[in-house]
């Protein structure tokens, strides 16, 4: 049963994975996450903090994640996270500035 749907970075992912019982899905999916993932749970979550504390509209819940997932280095990365999405040239320094402490 859904109780909630809500965007989740890699990291949470992983979170979650490690309350579920092991068995082959889990450890396959574990080692497919540790590949990707670039930060701490501890840094994904405080970037996620501070990503929602910019109290910029146009930054959802699905592009926070998309952040924490792939850490943007410039304006042409964060443009491909908010593909139907125009930030303005303030906005995304903003996130590029936050997201340059976790890297």
């Amino acid at each position: 049963m859904i109780k909630s749907m809500e965007p989740l970075s890699l990291i949470e992912v992983k979170e979650l994975l490690k309350k579920i019982p092991e068995n082959e899905k889990s450890k396959e999916l574990v080692a497919y996450i540790k590949k990707f993932v670039k930060i701490s749970e501890e840094d994904g979550k405080k970037l996620k903090e501070e990503l929602k504390t910019l109290d910029i509209i146009k930054l959802k819940p699905e592009h926070i994640a998309k952040i924490i997932d792939l850490l943007p280095e410039d304006p042409e990365d964060i443009r491909k996270i908010f593909v139907n999405v125009s930030l303005t040239e303030n906005e995304i320094s903003k996130i590029l500035e936050i997201v340059k402490k976790y890297r």
